[in-house]
């Protein structure tokens, strides 16, 4: 037994060595492949991964008007693991920041990674830029990242263009290509052209020493990645006509919208208020932000897209078309109106005017007896099929104008509007429901709501006898030879191109008509202005002054509709809005000064409420 001591010892010994020997091996592996902590930590010693954003694409208008170009700006950076003592006060002085604000963002800074950059300040201006570049070598840890501010030659079409904003949780969670601190499109044009406009992130790698100073690419640059700028884009909008139809909408409530009506571009989108774009680039953009988010006046609200509103009398065309449709009205039909519709106790009102009125001279006066007389007959009398049903394809022939749908036009946040089921009413009223109960929609009030871009898609419609092309406000992208596919193809409605000419035919009148004629007042020599007046009853104050039209009679160049809120009958303000915009967009310039002054100075914002 005492023979064996000396192997077992020995077998013990070689046993520990070989053990030991395994657990450093296993440790220098882990430390070496496994765990990149500490080879995170010695290369970002040595080396500086920067980012290098793309310049953003530019935003010209359909003339190659700049719109929207880009400026230089800086982030400063920060890696907390190269951090030294520094002097906090100069550092502040140089930045105009608090202490606080520096301990904060420093902490904020080692929270998100000790190795990796992240923001430390924002968009900072070229000349504090200019002082901290002298400093940088007294602050290791620190460096300066290249970003580009978006910046307007004027102050125009805000909401189309939308704004630029950092990214958020969520959109780094739905798309991988986004880092903390990167910039998205927020909303307008930006949001929804984002992945051409944003272009491609590239990177540089640079050495530097103990102070943080760069001394060189590192591998003379073989592993840099250069950005990719994004692409330029077009847009449909007349940049003078945006800016023409802004002054007219100042200091009022409400929306302009202009479509070509053979292509479905769209000429202007206006929405008022609205505010400055400048507002929201830049360091001051969250404070901007939160201001306009409380103003009372709601400039941020785009009203063209997504405001609902009664159509008012602009839906008359609408009964017009589809009563001639459906057989139950023609050309010829008279009927009269003793100042309104009356049934029994039921009354609906109507304005002095000649009596009685056949279809196209019902559009000239725009009568609201005619109309419930068609509506109900549509209801009633257009099938034996009964209410529900005559309801329904009444409701089928109105959704393919674009009403109660949206009309996916390239832009965020379109809303549908309403254009209520045979369900809405026999749940309102029961089984037992008839036309006299929502004959209000006839003339375009009750449950009805459309949005502005709807309305002067509708006044598209009518102008091409029969289809419209789907809107959208972009027409080039860079480098792509076509617009998508869905903006090239003719929508057809649902009522006979035949139908069209006496409707055409009355919106010609209201305005190129004798004594009577609703829009006498937005008449322009030798344009051929076809169109239609409307007045929403507005419970909350004074009704909404609304308008649409086309121009010219044959072979219209433009489609327009104009919502004033608060602002009377549709031939107060409307009417003559829309005319200015179509002189202005046909000719070139407006000779009716005395009255585009008057209205481009009219203050409706402090109109008073109605007890």
């Amino acid at each position: 037994m005492e023979s064996n001591l000396p192997n077992n010892r020995r077998i013990v010994i070689i046993g520990i060595i070989l053990l030991i020997a395994v657990i450093y091996i296993t440790k220098l592996f882990t430390l070496q492949v496994v765990d990149n902590k500490y080879k995170t930590s010695a290369s970002s010693n040595v080396l500086r991964y920067v980012t290098q954003y793309p310049v953003r694409g530019l935003i010209y208008d359909r003339n190659n008007k700049l719109m929207v170009y880009n400026e230089a700006a800086y982030d400063l950076m920060v890696i907390p693991k190269q951090l030294d003592a520094f002097d906090t006060a100069d550092f502040c002085k140089i930045l105009d920041i608090d202490k606080d604000f520096l301990i904060e963002s420093l902490k904020d800074a080692k929270i998100y990674s000790r190795y990796k950059p992240s923001v430390l300040i924002k968009q900072i201006s070229a000349k504090t830029y200019a002082i901290l570049q002298e400093q940088m070598y007294k602050f290791p840890g620190f460096f300066t990242q290249t970003r580009t501010l978006r910046k307007y030659p004027d102050s125009i079409a805000a909401h189309v263009l939308g704004y630029v904003g950092e990214v958020n949780e969520k959109n780094i969670e739905k798309e991988k290509y986004y880092k903390s601190g990167d910039y998205i499109g927020a909303s307008g044009i930006e949001k929804s052209y984002e992945k051409y406009l944003r272009g491609e992130k590239g990177v540089n790698v640079f050495m530097v020493d103990v102070h943080n100073r760069i001394k060189g690419s590192y591998d003379e640059g073989r592993i840099d990645r250069e950005a990719v700028p994004g692409k330029n884009i077009s847009l449909t909008i007349d940049a003078e006509l945006q800016k023409y139809g802004e002054k007219l909408m100042g200091k009022k409530k409400g929306s302009i919208v202009a479509i070509e009506p053979s292509t479905g571009e769209i000429l202007c989108m206006i929405t008022a208020p609205t505010y400055n774009p400048g507002l929201l680039s830049g360091r001051p953009r969250a404070k901007n932000f939160r201001k306009l988010q409380i103003d009372t006046l709601k400039p941020l609200f785009n009203r063209a897209l997504q405001a609902q509103y009664p159509p008012g009398s602009t839906f008359k065309p609408m009964t017009a078309l589809i009563g001639l449709q459906t057989g139950v009205v023609k050309p010829t039909t008279k009927y009269g109106c003793q100042y309104g519709y009356h049934v029994g106790n039921f009354s609906l009102g109507c304005h002095g005017h000649p009596s009685p009125l056949n279809l196209i001279e019902s559009i000239q006066h725009s009568c609201n007896a005619y109309y419930c007389h068609v509506y109900r007959n549509i209801l009633d009398y257009s099938s034996d099929a009964g209410i529900v049903a005559n309801y329904t394809k009444w409701r089928e022939l109105v959704m393919s104008f674009g009403y109660g749908k949206l009309l996916e036009i390239d832009f965020p946040f379109e809303l549908k509007g309403l254009v209520p089921p045979a369900s809405y009413f026999e749940k309102l009223y029961g089984n037992g429901w008839n036309s006299l109960m929502n004959v209000s929609m006839a003339i375009g009030q009750g449950e009805l709501l459309v949005t502005p871009l709807q309305m002067a898609n509708f006044s598209a419609t009518i102008a091409n006898r029969g289809y419209y092309y789907t809107p959208h406000l972009v027409k080039d992208i860079q480098g792509d030879d076509e617009i998508a596919p869905k903006y090239t193809v003719k929508r057809y409605t649902k009522v006979d191109s035949q139908y069209f000419e006496p409707v055409v035919q009355g919106m010609y009148d209201v305005v190129q008509g004798g004594p009577g004629s609703t829009a006498r007042n937005a008449r322009v020599d030798s344009l051929d202005i076809c169109g239609k007046t409307g007045t929403a009853e507005n419970p909350h104050g004074e009704n909404h002054s609304i308008f649409i039209a086309f121009a010219p009679k044959d072979n219209p160049k433009i489609a327009i509709s104009v919502y004033v809120e608060n602002a009377g009958y549709g031939t107060t303000y409307a009417a003559p809005i829309a005319s200015f915009m179509i002189e202005k967009y046909l000719t070139g310039k407006v000779k009716r000064k005395w009255y585009e002054n008057y209205i481009m100075n009219a203050n409706l914002l402090n109109v008073e409420k109605k007890d």
